[in-house]
């Protein structure tokens, strides 16, 4: 066991034959990780392409190989192909207007979730990185991927990927710390 694994988090045995099991044990356990870091790569309708994730893996689970590690390896690989597809198709679209919650007649407040991650939470934070250094801690922590899975997603070696991450994780921290201490 990786120490960024959830020792609570319980792999459940199956027949490797039995293909609707392994997609359900799939979905069960890696939709909502696949969710979060689609949202964290700035997705911005990520419940609609995690389900697009998860169909792309059920036309090709026949052939997939692992079990629930490989499932895990293919959906993670479909989702940063999906993200990637999101952010060329946006950078073709005209920019969108930003709200302004002067001219907002709408009288419903907004809803936790948006409370909770707007202002200068985690994901401010993680627009703070380059792109490399974004991706490499969604898809280690969020994604909770192997470093060899990881550095396959992203065409690296296992090494760059390592070094990378250390990097990234150095420049998170200098940039939490310089944001806790500027004033508001």
């Amino acid at each position: 066991m990786e120490p960024h694994e959830d020792p609570s988090r319980e792999i459940p045995t199956m027949d490797p034959g039995d293909h609707a099991e392994l997609f359900t044990a799939a979905f069960r356990t890696l939709s909502p990780s696949v969710r979060g870091y689609l949202r964290a790569r700035g997705v911005e309708d990520s419940e609609a392409v995690t389900q697009d994730v998860f169909l792309s893996l059920y036309s090709r689970i026949g052939s997939l190989k692992g079990g629930l590690e490989g499932a895990k390896a293919l959906v993670f690989t479909i989702a940063h192909s999906r993200a990637v597809d999101h952010h060329r198709r946006r950078e073709r679209t005209p920019a969108l207007v930003p709200h302004d919650p002067e001219l907002d007649s709408r009288t419903t407040p907004a809803t936790t979730e948006d409370l909770a991650l707007g202002g200068a939470g985690a994901l401010s934070l993680l627009n703070s990185l380059t792109d490399d250094h974004r991706e490499v801690l969604l898809l280690r922590v969020v994604a909770d991927l192997s470093i060899e899975q990881t550095a396959e997603i992203m065409s690296r070696t296992a090494g760059a990927v390592k070094q990378l991450q250390r990097r990234a994780l150095e420049a998170l921290r200098s940039h939490a710390v310089i944001t806790e201490l500027s004033p508001s």
